[in-house]
């Protein structure tokens, strides 16, 4: 079976000042082990990758450009 690979961007949500731990919380709800979640900051979402470490994932963050954060969580745990 083929490992799942979602991706959300949610630079536009933080230029909105909208809040988007909910959407990335139910992006990452349905991932199984080995499965991939990337996401679009557009800063090093630090606080984010605790969070998710605690969930089970590793993650790879690298900065693209200028206000442009892409970051790879990679589910190596169970939840």
């Amino acid at each position: 079976m083929e490992n799942k690979v979602i991706e959300l961007d949610v630079r536009e949500d933080l230029k909105n000042k909208l809040e988007p731990f909910q959407k990335i919380m139910s992006a990452i709800a349905e991932l199984d082990i080995d499965d991939v979640f990337i996401l679009h900051a557009p800063f090093k979402p630090i606080p984010l990758f605790g969070v998710l470490k605690a969930k089970g994932f590793e993650y790879k963050a690298e900065e693209i450009e200028k206000k442009h954060w892409k970051v790879i969580f990679t589910k190596r745990g169970a939840s």
